[in-house]
């Protein structure tokens, strides 16, 4: 606590100041991930066009998740002691370059090194510093907003950018579906405007932000700190609780296969639905961090949770007939919720009142557990996919992370009783 009222007149003296470094963090968060996965929007148009399964797919985006773990505790160490304008500007310039190769459609090794390369970025020079960063600028009182901003304006930007890939498929969609020259666009789009926003981080962010925090963490033994952080049960619990919660996010990732397969819509119709989807993300973000300020933020994160798992099982029941708006409506919902499930989650941090010298760290050691899904989700998908083909295999997908949502709204209520 004695940390964050030090930072407070830094936070006073910025002003404005730190609103503009929050919206560059922002930008840069709604930008990097989205070439990562293109799957979400675009999955059967990139197994055509790369020639690969959906059980290649899944092994790519496993080994995307190995490297996200075991960069985490590394990129928490990384974000304790260097500059978070070096690294994020190093992050989005690596994923905009990768992006390029990927573009040429390279063979299934080079795929393999684009996703390593993809998962370094991200993962070890990216993820610890964001989310330090926006820890540093947010008051004791923000922090559910600031983190609810931040994943509902990151959301905001890849809706924008989505929409405008979206035309872009659309226009350079050849009339006898062959969709390769309209992926390559996309990923051009995707690329150079990572490329664009690394070289704006590198010149307007404030490279002196926390430099009193990287020399009393070097100053400290690492061990001594990663022992402290795992005496502490509610970080573990909050690592179950983003766990459970980004197993529910990862469920959207399937909706536009789900929606082709089950529905027999078109590859731009589902397109057009799940793009619709992004659009919940500053909703669900901004509102879900707005509302858990204002009464709680584990209040607000569980029946977030809840209500998801409801939506997903509404999901796997709707019939057929039903007809597209009724669709629309449970993919919105799902969307809207698990949006403010991400924008909240992190928010917990402050919560578990850990030193300000080992919050990267402490990132980095929940990002291990928390973004495990990562890991074992694609293989399971594929798995289930290729053991019971067609529809049922993504209904029982849903259903495994429906009751994953009910158990991380329990979580939810063991963290609360243990501040209690």
């Amino acid at each position: 606590m004695n940390e964050t009222r030090v930072l407070a007149p830094e936070r006073a003296a910025l002003g404005r100041g730190r609103y503009f470094q929050f919206g560059l963090l922002l930008v840069a968060a709604g930008a990097i991930y989205p070439l990562l996965y293109l799957r979400q929007n675009f999955e059967t148009t990139i197994l055509q066009s790369f020639g690969i399964t959906v059980g290649d797919l899944g092994v790519f985006y496993s080994m995307l998740g190995v490297v996200y773990a075991l960069a985490y505790l590394p990129s928490g160490w990384l974000a304790d002691r260097m500059s978070p304008r070096l690294l994020i500007s190093f992050s989005l310039a690596a994923v905009g370059l990768l992006g390029l190769w990927f573009s040429t459609f390279p063979g299934y090794r080079a795929l393999e090194i684009i996703f390593v390369g993809w998962g370094l970025a991200a993962g070890l020079t990216f993820w610890a510093a964001l989310l330090k960063g926006v820890k540093m600028l947010a008051a004791a009182n923000e922090q559910g907003r600031f983190f609810g901003v931040l994943d509902g304006g990151r959301g905001l930007v890849e809706a924008l950018l989505a929409t405008l890939a979206l035309a872009l498929f659309a226009y350079h969609m050849d009339g006898d579906g062959d969709g390769r020259l309209a992926l390559q666009q996309v990923i051009y789009l995707y690329s150079f405007t990572c490329l664009a926003i690394a070289a704006l981080i590198w010149i307007f962010l404030d490279k002196g932000r926390g430099e009193a925090e990287q020399k009393e963490s070097r100053a400290t033994s690492q061990w001594d700190d990663l022992k402290l952080l795992l005496g502490q049960r509610q970080v573990w619990l909050m690592s179950l609780i983003v766990l459970c919660g980004y197993q529910l996010f990862w469920a959207t990732y399937s909706f536009s296969a789900y929606l082709q397969q089950h529905y027999g819509l078109s590859a731009v119709a589902a397109g057009f639905i799940t793009v619709a989807k992004l659009w919940m993300r500053p909703i669900g973000g901004i509102g879900g961090g707005f509302l858990g300020d204002r009464f709680s933020r584990t209040g607000v994160l569980a029946g977030s949770m809840a209500f998801s798992s409801l939506g997903l099982l509404g999901l796997i029941l709707l019939p057929v007939s039903a007809g597209i708006y009724p669709l629309l409506a449970l993919v919105l919902l799902v969307g809207v919720l698990t949006y403010a499930i991400r924008g909240l989650y992190w928010s917990l941090l402050d919560d578990c009142k850990i030193p300000l010298r080992v919050t990267g760290l402490a990132i980095g050691l929940v990002s291990v557990i928390g973004y495990l899904p990562d890991i074992f989700l694609p293989l399971l998908n594929g798995w289930i996919t290729a053991r019971y083909p067609g529809v049922l295999g993504y209904q029982l997908y849903f259903g495994y992370i429906a009751l994953c949502g009910c158990l991380g709204a329990a979580a939810i209520y063991r963290f609360r009783k243990s501040q209690q």
